[in-house]
C-alpha cells in the first residue's frame, strides 16, 4: 500500500491514464488526402464504453455505484448549452462538433496555394477558432468531471488491500470515463486525435496568420491583413519581410492604429501586465505598481493552471508511441504515462515564462514577480501586503539573506515580530509549492527507479527533494547553469556591433574629448566642435518657431514624466515649412546637413566597415515645467537600449518590437547648456549602476554603438529648455531615412542640389533596382522603415 492515506493526490496521476489508454480502441485515420508528418500523428483513440473489458472485481462494484454516476451522466446532458456555445465559437461555419484543426489548418493552406484566397481565409481562420475552441473544451470538462468518482474516492481511506486498489481504479476510471463522454459532446471523433509535432509548432510559431496576412492582402482587407502581419510579427520579430509589411500597412489609407493588435493576446495578458508594471516602478507609481503585480501574479498562476489542466485532458500517446520500448508491464505502462504527465505539468512554468518570439524562458518568473510586489507594496506603504508576499517568496528560497533582512524591516515597521508573525503567505502560493514539491518527488523517485528522464524547470528546488543517488548530477548540473550565466554576465561588456573605435575625425575643429576609457564602456565617444555657436542659434531658433508639442508621441506633451514638456521636428516637416516660407530654408537645410556631417564624423572614428546611413533625425526640446521640480526622482527619460528591449532583472536585451532592431549607432548633438538637469549618462544592463555622464554643451556630439552594452537615460531637466538633435544610422540602406528622401526629393523638385554620398548613390541604385520587382508580389516585397521618433 505504496500510497495509501497520504498520497490519495498522487493516485490519480498514477492511474489515470492506465485505464484511459489500456482499453481497445481503434487508429484514428487522417480526412482524405492528408497525409501525417510523421509516424506518431495517428494514435490510440479510446473505444466507446461498450468495448471496454474490466477487471471482473471492478465490474461488481458497478451496481454499488451505477444510480449515482447515471444520475451524474444526465446532469452532464443538461448543461448541453455550455457544449453548443463554444463548439460554436461565436461562428456559424463551425460545426456543433469540432473538426480536427489541423484538417482545417492543411486545407486552408491548400487553398492559399491554390490561390483560393476566400476559400484560404475561411479554413485559416476555423482552424484558429477550433483549437482556441477545443481547449476551453477540455478546460469545462475537466472542471465538470472533477468529482466524478467522488463515492469511490472516500472509500480510499477505510479500505485496505487489493479492495482498496480496486477502489482506487474505480474512481480513476470513472472520470476517464466522464471526460470522454464530456469532450465527446463537443469535439468530433478524429478531431479528440493528438495533433502531429508539426502542426504544434505551427500554431506555436503563429504560422497561420503568416498565411492569412497574405490572403487578407489578396482580398483587400487591409486591416484584417495588418492584424494578422503584427500578431505574426510579435512572435517573430526577427522576421525583417513581416517588419517590412507592416510598414507598408501602416502607410496604406483605410489602415488604422487599431489594426495593430495582437490576436493572441488574451493568453498572453501576464506579460502586458508585467511590461506595465515596470513601466509604474519607473515613474515611481508604486501604488498602481503593486496592483498590476498583483494581477500579474494571479494571472500567471491562472495560465499556469490551464496549462495543467491541457496535460491531463488533452489525447497523450502510448509509451511505444514514445519510443519507451523496454516499458512492457501494464504498471510500468501506467508509470511512465503517468510520469509524463507529471513532467508536462512541471514543464508549464517554463511555458508561461516563455515571451513571444523567445527560445528561453525567464527563470523564476514567479518569483521575479514576487519580488517586485513585495518592494512596491512597501514603497506603496502596504507593510502588510509586503509581509504576505515576502513570506511567498520565502517559501520558494527559505534561507535567502536579502528577503530574511527585508523581513525584519518589515517587521520593525509594523511594530514588531508579534504583529507580523501572523501574516501568511497567501493560499494560492502555498499550494502552487506544495504541489509542485510533491510531484518533483515523484519524478525523482521515477528517474531513480523507472529510468525516466526528466529536466527540473525550476532554479528554487531544494536538495533534500533529490534522491542521495542523484544529488551529485543534480550539483553538478546546477553549478554548471551558474557557470553559465555568470559566463553570460562577464560576456555583458562584449560588442558584437561591428564597430571599433579609434579611428579619425575628419573635420577641422573637432576634437575627441572622451573616449571608451573615460566613459568606461565600450564604442562610446564625446567630440566638440561641430557645431558653431551661430549654428547653435539657428537651430535653436528653428526649434522655438516650428516645433510641436509631442512630436513623435501622437501628441503628447509630457510621454516620459509628468514634471516636463517635449516638443520636436522632423526634418520633412521643416523642409515643408520652409517650402511654405513659415521657416528659414537655410536653417531646415541646415538641419538635414547636421546629420551628414554627424554620420561622416562617426563613420569615421567608429571604423565601420560597411556603409552607414541615417535612420532618423529628430530635433528635440524638454522643458521642465514651472512649479512642478520639488522632489523630484524620475527621469527626463528612463534607462533604455536603442535597439532592444532591455530588461534589468534577468540582464537580457530582446531584440523585438518596440525596440528599433534596425538601428546600428546612436548619436545625440547638443544646442545649448543653458538648463538644470539633462545630463546624459550610461548605465551597466542593470539599469541602476551609473558608469558614466555627460553634460550637454552647444556642439557636443555624443556617439555609440546602439546595442545592449550601451544602456542610457536622462537625468530630469529640474530648469530651462534643453534642446537636442537625436541621430540614429543603420547599416542596411533598407532601413533609410523615408522622411529625409522625401526632403531631399521636395528640394530637389524645387532645383536645389542635394549632395549625397556614396553610400547614398549606391543605395539609390540599389532602391531603384528593387522598384522593378513586379507588382503582385507587393504585399511581400521589401519596404523601408519610416521614421519612427525616440530621443535620446
Amino acid at each position: 500500500m505504496l500510497f495509501r492515506n497520504s498520497h490519495r493526490q498522487e493516485i490519480d496521476f498514477f492511474f489515470f491514464f492506465f485505464f484511459f489508454f489500456s482499453l481497445p480502441g481503434a487508429r484514428g485515420n487522417f480526412p482524405p488526402q492528408i497525409s501525417p508528418c510523421s509516424p506518431s500523428s495517428s494514435h490510440l483513440l479510446v473505444s466507446s464504453a461498450a468495448g471496454r473489458v474490466r477487471l471482473s472485481a471492478a465490474m461488481a462494484l458497478r451496481s454499488v455505484r451505477l444510480s449515482v454516476y447515471v444520475a451524474f451522466l444526465f446532469a452532464l446532458a443538461a448543461s448541453n448549452k455550455f457544449t453548443s456555445a463554444n463548439a460554436g465559437v461565436g461562428s456559424a461555419g463551425i460545426p456543433s462538433l469540432l473538426p480536427p484543426y489541423d484538417f482545417l489548418y492543411y486545407s486552408g493552406v491548400r487553398a492559399y496555394f491554390g490561390e483560393e484566397w476566400t476559400k484560404a481565409a475561411e479554413l485559416l481562420e476555423k482552424s484558429i477558432a477550433t483549437k482556441e475552441s477545443l481547449i476551453t473544451v477540455r478546460k469545462k470538462c475537466y472542471d465538470e468531471c472533477a468529482a466524478a468518482g467522488r463515492p469511490a474516492l472516500e472509500k480510499l481511506d477505510s479500505e485496505k488491500g487489493s479492495l482498496w486498489d480496486l477502489w482506487a481504479l474505480d474512481w480513476v476510471q470513472q472520470k476517464a470515463e466522464c471526460l470522454k463522454f464530456c469532450v465527446g459532446r463537443s469535439v468530433s471523433h478524429v478531431g479528440q486525435l493528438p495533433v502531429s509535432s508539426d502542426i504544434e509548432y505551427e500554431f506555436g510559431s503563429r504560422n497561420p496568420y503568416n498565411f492569412l496576412q497574405v490572403t487578407y492582402f489578396k482580398l483587400q482587407k487591409l486591416q484584417k491583413a495588418a492584424s494578422a502581419a503584427h500578431t505574426y510579427f510579435i512572435a517573430n520579430p526577427s522576421h525583417l519581410e513581416m517588419r517590412n509589411n507592416i510598414e507598408k500597412y501602416r502607410r496604406m489609407d483605410g489602415v488604422t492604429e487599431e489594426a495593430f493588435q495582437d490576436r493572441e493576446l488574451e493568453s498572453e495578458k501576464h506579460w502586458a501586465l508585467y511590461d506595465s508594471a515596470v513601466q509604474d516602478e519607473a515613474s515611481s507609481n508604486w501604488a498602481r505598481a503593486a496592483d498590476r503585480w498583483k494581477v500579474c501574479v494571479n494571472e500567471t498562476l491562472r495560465l499556469t493552471d490551464e496549462c495543467r489542466v491541457q496535460c491531463e485532458v488533452a489525447s497523450q500517446r502510448l509509451p511505444e508511441d514514445r519510443g519507451v520500448d523496454s516499458v512492457s508491464g501494464v504498471f510500468e505502462k501506467a508509470a511512465a504515462l503517468s510520469l509524463s504527465l507529471l513532467a508536462c505539468r512541471q514543464y508549464c512554468v517554463t511555458q508561461v515564462a516563455t515571451r513571444p518570439g523567445r527560445i528561453s524562458s525567464q527563470e523564476d518568473f514567479l518569483l521575479a514577480q514576487l519580488e517586485h510586489l513585495h518592494i512596491a507594496q512597501f514603497k506603496a506603504g502596504d507593510i502588510s501586503g509586503a509581509v504576505q508576499t515576502l513570506r511567498a517568496l520565502l517559501l520558494f528560497y527559505p534561507s535567502d539573506k536579502d528577503s530574511l533582512d527585508n523581513l525584519q524591516l518589515y517587521s520593525e515597521t509594523l511594530g514588531g515580530d508579534t504583529e507580523s508573525q501572523g501574516i501568511q503567505p497567501s493560499q494560492e502560493i502555498s499550494q502552487y509549492v506544495k504541489r509542485s514539491l510533491q510531484e518533483k518527488k515523484l519524478l525523482y523517485f521515477g528517474m531513480e527507479n523507472l529510468d525516466f528522464t526528466f529536466y527540473d524547470p525550476d532554479l528554487w528546488t531544494p536538495e533534500d527533494v533529490v534522491p542521495a543517488s542523484l544529488r551529485e548530477t543534480w550539483r553538478a548540473e546546477k553549478e554548471k547553469m551558474s557557470e553559465k550565466m555568470s559566463e553570460e554576465e562577464k560576456q555583458e561588456d562584449v560588442d558584437d556591433s561591428g564597430f571599433y573605435a579609434g579611428g579619425p575625425v575628419p573635420r577641422v575643429g573637432v576634437t575627441i574629448t572622451m573616449t571608451d576609457e573615460l566613459l568606461n564602456g565600450t564604442n562610446r565617444v564625446v567630440l566638440d566642435g561641430v557645431m558653431t555657436e551661430k549654428e547653435c542659434d539657428r537651430i535653436l531658433q528653428l526649434a522655438k518657431s516650428a516645433a510641436s508639442a509631442g512630436d513623435g508621441y501622437r501628441g503628447r506633451r509630457s510621454p516620459h514624466t509628468p514634471h516636463e514638456t517635449l516638443e520636436g521636428l522632423s526634418v520633412l516637416r521643416a523642409a515643408k515649412l520652409a517650402q511654405d516660407g513659415l521657416v528659414n530654408q537655410s536653417d531646415a537645410r541646415l538641419l538635414h546637413e547636421l546629420g551628414e556631417r554627424a554620420r561622416t564624423l562617426l563613420h569615421s572614428y567608429f571604423r565601420s566597415p560597411s556603409g552607414l546611413f541615417v535612420a532618423f533625425t529628430h530635433l528635440v526640446c524638454r522643458s521642465a515645467i514651472a512649479g512642478d521640480q520639488e522632489g523630484r526622482i524620475d527621469l527626463s527619460h528612463p534607462v533604455h537600449v536603442d535597439n532592444c528591449l532591455l530588461e534589468p532583472e534577468t540582464k537580457q536585451c530582446w531584440k523585438e518590437p518596440p525596440a528599433f532592431i534596425h538601428r546600428d549607432l546612436s548619436a545625440v548633438l547638443y544646442l545649448n547648456d543653458n538648463f538644470s538637469g539633462g545630463e546624459l549618462f550610461f548605465t551597466n544592463r542593470d539599469a541602476k549602476t551609473v558608469t558614466a555622464t555627460v553634460r550637454p554643451s552647444c556642439g557636443r556630439l555624443v556617439g555609440f554603438s546602439s546595442g545592449p552594452v550601451n544602456p542610457h537615460g536622462v537625468t530630469a531637466v529640474t530648469g530651462g529648455r534643453r534642446c537636442a538633435l537625436a541621430l540614429w544610422f543603420t547599416k542596411e540602406k533598407l532601413y533609410g531615412d523615408r522622411e529625409r528622401e522625401e526632403a531631399e526629393s521636395m528640394w530637389a523638385a524645387d532645383g536645389q542640389s542635394v549632395v549625397k554620398t556614396e553610400d547614398e548613390e549606391k543605395g539609390a541604385v540599389a532602391r531603384n533596382a528593387r522598384s522593378q520587382a513586379p507588382q503582385d508580389r507587393s504585399s511581400k516585397g521589401r519596404g523601408r522603415v519610416t521614421g519612427a521618433r525616440d530621443e535620446l
